[in-house]
């Protein structure tokens, strides 16, 4: 059963009043980023509420940090093709990219999914791609993985997005960066470092969103970490006893994914598509999906 919209709006944490007026103002265009998509539960909220999220915000365009989406670790073809392209329109990933194993004969037959830029040059996918808004121009999307705290091995991300900033079209404005990264210092580092030269720096990983949502004074976005799309009562979208029991034994275990209740945080993103300078970045989070009633 869908989601009442009704209750949706009070769950969700701003008032959609002034993304109707930059939508209607033919200046601006809102985009949805989702955060960290967690198991089948976190894609069966996906595919319950963007559409009524995307419509009431009018958003024209989604993209979704998904690297978490194959039972909790990776992510695959089939996986891709539940929320690609119904619901999302295009797919970033992260330190967890080549968990399951088949997914490096598969990633490049999906143009609209991109990896971690900063990874080795050998490794199959790409970084960053440009993409046709339907409602109006293209933007660019990129991918970066941080290096404080991260377990995988990746090349300096400024060095990286130097260089692919060096490589987008002049004519394409837009440019949304997904920085996926432990630390929060090195997140605000790039988006200052990039402020002025992208439309966003949005982070991911933790799956816990900050309060932090701002428009920096070059007119980039940024938000420290989206957040995820996972179980509310969780640990970071596992099940909780299995977590703490980790932690208190010290013993490796395995921490299933917990499907029930699930959270989905996300932004909000308006801007110029003329200039893709941002406009505004809100926080959204909507509550107890998989039961079908929001508090």
């Amino acid at each position: 059963m869908l989601c009442s919209f009704a209750f949706l709006r009070r769950c969700i944490r701003f008032d959609a009043d002034d993304f109707y007026k930059n939508e209607k103002d033919g200046e601006s265009m809102n985009l949805l980023f989702i955060g960290d998509i967690v198991g089948k539960g976190g894609r069966r909220a996906v595919k319950e509420l963007v559409p009524d999220i995307k419509r009431e915000y009018n958003c024209s365009f989604c993209i979704a940090n998904a690297e978490n989406t194959a039972g909790g670790g990776g992510i695959n073809a089939k996986c891709i093709k539940d929320i690609f392209p119904d619901f999302v329109d295009v797919i970033t990933l992260g330190d967890h990219v080549w968990d399951q194993k088949e997914f490096e004969n598969e990633i490049n037959n999906f143009p609209n999914v991109v990896r971690p830029a900063n990874l080795s040059k050998k490794q199959p996918g790409k970084g960053y791609g440009i993409y046709r808004n339907p409602g109006g121009g293209e933007l660019a999307v990129v991918n970066l993985q941080g290096k404080v705290f991260m377990r995988e091995s990746a090349y300096c991300p400024f060095e990286t997005v130097d260089e692919i900033l060096k490589t987008i079209p002049p004519n394409i404005k837009t440019v949304i960066v997904d920085f996926h990264a432990e630390a929060t210092s090195e997140k605000a580092a790039m988006a200052h470092y990039l402020d002025g030269k992208v439309t966003a720096v949005l982070g991911t990983h933790t799956h816990v969103q900050t309060a932090d949502a701002k428009i920096l004074p070059g007119n980039t976005a940024f938000i420290s970490d989206v957040g995820m799309v996972g179980a509310e009562y969780s640990v970071l979208g596992r099940e909780v006893k299995s977590v703490i029991n980790k932690f208190v034994t010290g013993m490796p275990k395995r921490l299933p994914v917990y499907e029930k209740d699930i959270r989905l945080d996300a932004v909000i993103l308006s801007y110029s598509y003329e200039t893709g300078k941002a406009i505004s970045i809100k926080n959204i989070s909507v509550h107890n999906v998989g039961n079908n009633s929001l508090n």
